[in-house]
Parts: structure tokens; C-alpha cells; sequence
């Protein structure tokens, strides 16, 4: 092997320079939450930078932890996660192999109905009309039911399903499977790294979404974590941040005068986002493989 140059070594320190900045630039609004979080609002409030916290408590969360309404929002939001990341999956799924199949009949209409609505859209008044004409206006289903079928998830689904060999459903079919059996016995247990893959998108999808409940629920007890979260952040002042607490939490925060509302705000944030972030590792395995499943073709 060539010796580098000169030229060669300073280019290399550059680029580890560039992506040391970058990395850190990535990081550290995420950090810097996380240590606002475990320290004191008056403390946080003197301001500079913070790289570890300057007077470490558990206070913030202590009272996040109290306001049932935080916590109600939470489970919502695990119940909204959890039900439409497998609804969804598994309906996308079932549209993607009926699209994959050659002697369905008018395959290239549907496939074309469904990649218009790709470009397309309904518009958010339309939108709102149709929600409200299909009685899911305050609804947990209003959730649920728009996000179930994705179309992008679909293509990649049906791509995935036409590289599978066409032999083993011909031998499920000989052993008396008919499509059902062929899907659930076959197919699916054959699509664990898309499956992986998709699942996680979705689920990063709905428990990231605070636009839709912000429309279309008024109840405070359908509301998810990250809706009720956007609102906590929108408070300027402890005043404010208090008013979005239940009475518990309001009297807990009152004896700890140590909370602010900025430190409030983070501490919400990371019980909001860490639940998500925890899932990656557990599936990172599945990634590369699950992301380029769309882009092969024989």
C-alpha cells in the first residue's frame, strides 16, 4: 500500500474535524435538554452552557410524574403506538401481496389509485369534513384509522414479496394452503427484517404525532403525549407552564420552587421521546437489510 502524503493526511483531518463538528452539533440539543432536565430551574435560568448538571435533582420529574394528565397522555400514547403500528403493518402488508400477485384482476388500476394518492391529497378542510361526516370526531380511533395504510410501506412490502421464490408458495398450495395460508404461514414469517423495518417507521410515526389529536380531539383524556407536550413547550412562563398541571402537580410545584417551566419542558420531553429512542437497539439489526429491500431489483 501507497504511504499517504502529506495532501492526504491534512484532507483526513479535515473530514474528522467536519464530522466531529457535525456529530456534536446532532448531539448536544438533545444533551443539553437531558442535563436541563436534572437540574434546578433557578439554576437553569442563570443561563450558559450546560454540559453536566450544575445542581443535579429529581425534582422536575417528580412533578412531571404527579400530573396524572402527563401520565394519561403517556398511556394514550403507548396504546396509539402500539395498536396502529400493528394494525397498520398488517393491513399494508395484506394490500402489498394481493399487488403482488399477476392474475389479479385490474392490479395496474389499484396499484395507479394507490400511488395518486402519493402526490395527492384530500386537502385539510375535505379532510376534516370526511372525518367528521365518519363520526370519529373525539375519538381514540381518529388516530388510528387515517394512518393505517401507507402506501410508500406498501411498495416496499410488495417488492420484498416479489423477490421471495416463487416455489415456496407453490409448495404451500400443493399441501392444500390457499391464499390466507400461504400470507400468514409463508409470507409473513419470511418478511422479519421489512417487518422490523416498517414497524418501527410507524411507530415512530404515530407516537411522534401531535397534529392530528391538536385537530380533531377536544377530550382531555384522549390526548396523547406529544400533543399535550406541544403545549407545555408553548408556555413562556412558570404561570403558564403551571396552568397546563393538574392540581396535584400544581401543588407539588409549588413547594418545589426549585421547578421552572423551561426545566418543566424538558423534563416532559424526555419522558416523551426516550420510550421511542430505547426501541432502536433492539432492532438496529434489521436496518440496512430492511431499508434496501425497496431499492433491489433481479
Amino acid at each position: 500500500m501507497l504511504r499517504p502524503t502529506t495532501g492526504d493526511r491534512v484532507m483526513m483531518a479535515i473530514i474528522y474535524i467536519s464530522l466531529t463538528l457535525l456529530a456534536f452539533s446532532t448531539f448536544y440539543p438533545f444533551w443539553n435538554s437531558l442535563v436541563i432536565s436534572f437540574n434546578t430551574g433557578q439554576d437553569t435560568a442563570l443561563g450558559g452552557v450546560t454540559i453536566w448538571p450544575r445542581e443535579f435533582t429529581f425534582e422536575n420529574y417528580a412533578v412531571v410524574f404527579q400530573d396524572k394528565r402527563l401520565m394519561n397522555a403517556f398511556i394514550i400514547s403507548i396504546l396509539r403506538t402500539v395498536i396502529g403500528t400493528i394494525m397498520s403493518v398488517f393491513l399494508t402488508a395484506m394490500l402489498a401481496y394481493g399487488l403482488s400477485k399477476r392474475e389479479l384482476v385490474g392490479r395496474k388500476f389499484f396499484m395507479l389509485f394507490c400511488v395518486f394518492t402519493m402526490f395527492f391529497s384530500g386537502g385539510l378542510i375535505p379532510t376534516f369534513l370526511l372525518i367528521r361526516e365518519l363520526g370519529l370526531m373525539n375519538s381514540f380511533w381518529v388516530m388510528i384509522i387515517p394512518m393505517l395504510i401507507s402506501v410508500w410501506n406498501m411498495i416496499i412490502f410488495r417488492t420484498f414479496f416479489n423477490q421471495l421464490p416463487k416455489g415456496l408458495e407453490e409448495s404451500a398450495k400443493i399441501d392444500g394452503c390457499g391464499y390466507w395460508g400461504v400470507f400468514l404461514r409463508v409470507v409473513l414469517p419470511l418478511s422479519g427484517p421489512v417487518i422490523a423495518t416498517l414497524s418501527l417507521f410507524t411507530a415512530v410515526a404515530h407516537w411522534n404525532d401531535w397534529f392530528i389529536p391538536s385537530i380533531y380531539l377536544t377530550s382531555e383524556n384522549l390526548i396523547p403525549i406529544q400533543t399535550l407536550l406541544q403545549k407545555i413547550l408553548n408556555s413562556n412562563t412558570v404561570t403558564a407552564a403551571m396552568a397546563n398541571l393538574d392540581a396535584g402537580a400544581q401543588a407539588m410545584m409549588s413547594q418545589q420552587m426549585q421547578v421552572t417551566g423551561r426545566s418543566l419542558s424538558m423534563a416532559t420531553m424526555m419522558v416523551a421521546t426516550l420510550p421511542i429512542i430505547m426501541v432502536y437497539p433492539f432492532i438496529q439489526k434489521y436496518f440496512v437489510k430492511g431499508v434496501l429491500i425497496g431499492s433491489l431489483k433481479e
